[in-house]
This record gives C-alpha cells, structure tokens and sequence, in this order.
C-alpha cells in the first residue's frame, strides 16, 4: 500500500514538472493522468503514462537513438507558423516558439527565468535512466529539455550519462541549434565522454538541415576532439549524406579524401545504396566499376552486391544486364542475397517472365545459407501457374518442405486458382484435400468456381466436398454456389441428394431461386414424389 502510494506521488509531481516541461500545454490532462492513470508499481508507470500522453503526436514523435531522425518530428516542425497567434493565449503557447527556426547565437530561453525553481519545488530526486526516459521523448522541446538537464546535473553531482549526453547533442543538433550543440560537445571533450556516435548524431543533423558542406567541416576537425578520421568515420558521414537523398555530393567528397582515407567495401555499399535509393543505374555502374578495381572481388560484400543488382532492374533490358552480372559475381565466388533476389523475383512475376525466373531460382538455391521464404515461393509458384506451368507450380510447393518453409493459404489458393482456371480437375483435387487437411480455407472465389468447375466434369463427391467447406467457412453469398449445386445433382440424376441439400439450404437460410424449386417440382412429379415438393415448398414459403 505505501508502495502505491509513493508511486502515486511520484507520478503527481513529474506530473507537474512535465506540464511545464511541455510548456502548459495540456496542463489539466497531465495533471489528471499523473494523479490518476497508471500503474501501482512504485510509480514508473505513472510517469509514462502522464509525460507519454502530454508530448505525443502532433507535437513531437518519439526519437530514441541519437543519429537517427524523426521524420514526423522534422515535418511537424516545419508545419508551425513561425509569428504566435494574437487570438491566442500568449502563455500557454510560448513554449512553441523553440521550435522555430532561429539563428545559431540566439540564446536557448523558455518563458520562465525561475525553471530550477520550479524544478527544485518538486522535492524529487532524480536518477540518470529518469533523465534519459524525459530526453527522449523532448525533442519537440530542446529548450526546456536543456533546462532539465542542467537542473538535473545538479542533483547528479554533474554525472549525467554518455547517453543523455548524446541525447541532448542529437536533440539540439535535430532542432538547428548548432551553436548550443557545439557547447555541449566541447563540454562532454572535458569530461571525455566524446565518441563517434557523438560524431554521426551531428553530421546527420547537419545533412537533414540541407548543410552538407557543415557536415564535412565537423568531419575535418574531429581530430581536434580526439575522434580519428578514419574510414569509419568516412563511412558515418557518407552514409548521413547518402541517406537523405545527397549521394552525388558524397561521391564527390569521397574522390576528395580517398588519397588519405583508404575507402573499404561499406564505404562502396553505403554508395551503392544511395544510388540504388535514387534509381541511378549510370553511376551505380561507375562506382560498381572503381570499387572492384580498388578494393577487388570480396564476398563479404553482400550488401554492395544487392544494390547494385537491384539498381540495375530498373535500367532498360535490366534483367539481361542482371544474369550477366549475376555470372560475372558467380565465377568469383561472390553472391548478392535475399534482398536482391526478392526484388528480381518481383520483377519476373510483374513481367511474366518465365526464362529468368527459373535462372534466378537455379542460381539462389545453389547459394549456401541462403533459403527462399514463403512470399517468394507464393510469387514463382504464381508466375509458373500463370505460364500455365502448373507441374512446375505443385513440385515448388512440394520442394517447400524440405527447405524448411511451408506452404500458407496463399500458397494453396494461388496453386488452386489456376488449377481452376485452367479446367485442370483432376490435379486440383489433391491440392484441395492437403489445403483442407492442413487447415487452410480456399476463398470465396476458390470455392464457387471449384463447384462449378466439379460439376462441369461430372465428379458431383468433389463438388459436394467443396460446397460443404464453403458453408462452414463462409457466411455470405452463398446463393449462386449452392443453387448451380441443386441444379447440378438433379442433371445428373443424383435427384434424392439435390432435395437434401435444398432442404439445407433453405434451413440454413440460403435463398433458394424459384426457378430451381420448379425444375426439382419437374423432376419430383416424374418420380411421383410430388409430397417431397410439397414438403419442400412449405419450408420454402415459411422462410
């Protein structure tokens, strides 16, 4: 009970430093949530829930790592208008205002001068995972989460973790505050926490911010803060630039500093892929060239290796270019890996082409290590169905199990579809039983053009099979499947099961067409069952 209670006091008073840490807006929903939401554990719960539900969408979005960007952050930034609204309440949406764009020597400020007092009233004690928890979820508010975390240092004697340090640099740095995230880091080089991910965190704001050329002057003189320059270091800040769309401007900064930092296989991947993430094929395939002829042939380099390939799909005659390619990595022992595969696969099955599809499968299965998952055995199995190649289709299903991957109702209802279409009745009967027996349900579709189909064919045990898992698996439009049922047994004068599946129908509540009670009336009369009609048409009228 004392532990409840001291959860609940706890949440109450970050309650109130978090209303101010958002500035007072939503003040009376954190108030209410930090008094009474949450969890009786001790209290972390409550402080979740309260700061959680003030500071989400559209304020802020939710940014854990330092170096990575939050888009929604980013686009809910720009979205505000840069002068406050005169209708509107001055206090309550100051706070606002630190998002705009400012210059780089304006002071952090927020609309209190009195925060640490406001802070210290709380008379709570805080710990470095509670500083990280609140920087976290700040980045909409780089003044007051600056605010806290100095007021926070005095209660830690100054001993904030690397982490929230690294949060705070990649916070005010998301925010444009250049100039204070440059205070911050000289601070953490006094007290030796400086890293490259320090590093990475500023050169990725820099390039979000459209200021490329910042970017590569922190890289210049990251000596001087004891980080080397080195290929890693080359490669953080060629892939922050490659990343947001700029990979023209890393290449040409590469062929800068290659003479003093020797670019490795990742330096080359992480150019392939933004030139895979622009669709470039002329200058993928430059850099495809220079990178052999530096680096060689590696077979660690699989990620080098898919985009590029996949790069290249999307030239003209791509796919030829591609198996060329693909011949040319196999004589030297290299591979892409799944993630090239997928995305030709995709590209056969888009074009209908049959030739590569089955060059690209012979080629990926001789790989060690690298197994097909089921989506892609759904997409060749369709595209071999579609080539009415229907032989091929069932014996890559049946290939499935033995490369541990099983077939799903795609899978099934993909096979049965086109065993359908093609009028293939006997192939499809086996693979309606297995679907069935491992639990699968055929569609809507499957089903009422598998009746059909059974019917055509005169094999009524298969159309009466089906029909019956059609009813238990399905609930609606029924009708037309079960009428053409009726109708097919009386053809063909299995006349005592058409007037037992009527009956059902009827009792399940299966419109019944009078067109189908007369040709069973017909054929009653002429056996002298009119009383079964009779009989029938009663329930018939009753429902």
């Amino acid at each position: 009970m004392r532990k409840s209670q001291a959860g609940k006091e706890r949440g109450w008073v970050w309650g109130n430093v978090l209303v101010w840490v958002a500035g007072g807006v939503g003040c009376v929903e954190a108030t209410r949530l930090a008094i009474g939401g949450g969890v009786s554990d001790g209290g972390e719960g409550w402080l979740g829930l309260g700061f959680l539900r003030l500071i989400t969408p559209p304020l802020i979005e939710k940014n854990p790592w330092p170096g990575t960007r939050s888009d929604r952050t980013v686009k809910a930034r720009r979205r505000r208008p840069q002068k406050s609204t005169a209708t509107r309440s001055t206090t309550l949406h100051q706070p606002r205002t630190l998002l705009q764009s400012r210059p780089d020597n304006e002071p952090l400020s927020t609309h209190s001068l009195s925060v640490e007092k406001v802070l210290g009233d709380t008379g709570i004690r805080v710990s470095q995972e509670d500083v990280e928890d609140v920087l976290k979820l700040s980045y909409g508010f780089p003044g007051p989460a600056v605010k806290f975390f100095r007021w926070s240092g005095f209660q830690l004697g100054d001993k904030h973790s690397p982490y929230a340090w690294n949060l705070v640099v990649d916070l005010l740095g998301k925010n444009c505050l250049f100039d204070a995230m440059w205070d911050a880091i000289k601070s953490m080089k006094k007290e030796g926490l400086l890293s490259l991910a320090i590093f990475a965190s500023v050169f990725s704001s820099y390039v979000t911010a459209d200021r490329v050329q910042e970017a590569i002057m922190t890289f210049e003189v990251m000596g001087q803060y004891g980080c080397a320059r080195d290929t890693v270091a080359l490669n953080s800040l060629m892939s922050a630039i490659c990343r947001d769309g700029k990979t023209v401007k890393a290449k040409e900064f590469l062929y800068v500093v290659r003479d003093m930092i020797r670019p490795d296989a990742d330096t080359y991947a992480i150019l392939l892929e933004g030139w895979e993430g622009e669709g470039d094929v002329i200058s993928s395939r430059q850099t495809f060239t220079q990178m052999v002829g530096d680096i060689g042939w590696d077979t660690k380099n699989v990620p080098a290796y898919d985009s590029f390939l996949t790069t290249l799909l999307k030239a003209p005659n791509g796919m030829l270019e591609v198996l060329r390619f693909l011949d040319a990595m196999r004589e030297m022992g290299c591979y892409p890996g799944l993630k090239f595969f997928k995305a030709a696969l995709e590209e056969c099955v888009r074009t209908a082409d049959g030739r590569s599809v089955r060059l690209l499968w012979e080629a990926m299965m001789r790989i060690d290590g690298l197994r097909p998952d089921t989506q892609m055995y759904n997409s060749v199995i369709a595209l071999h169905s579609y080539l009415n190649e229907s032989d091929v289709a069932k014996g890559l299903m049946d290939d499935m199990v033995f490369n541990g991957v099983f077939p799903d109702s795609q899978t099934y209802n993909v096979l049965l579809k086109f065993l359908i279409k093609r009028k293939k009745y006997r192939e499809a009967s086996p693979v309606f039983t297995e679907m069935v027996k491992n639990e699968f349900v055929p569609d809507h579709a499957n089903c009422s053009s598998a009746v059909k189909m059974y019917l055509d064919h005169g094999d009524t045990y298969m159309a009466i099979k089906v029909w019956k898992c059609m009813i238990e698996s399905h609930e609606s439009d029924l009708d037309e499947t079960g009428n053409l049922l009726v109708l097919g047994l009386r053809d063909v004068n299995r006349l005592p099961e058409a007037v037992k599946y009527a009956e059902d129908m009827i009792d399940r509540g299966i419109k019944l067409n009078s067109s189908t009670l007369s040709k069973l009336k017909q054929s009653l009369a002429k056996v002298g069952k009119n009383f079964i009609y009779d009989e029938l048409l009663r329930k018939w009228k009753t429902r």
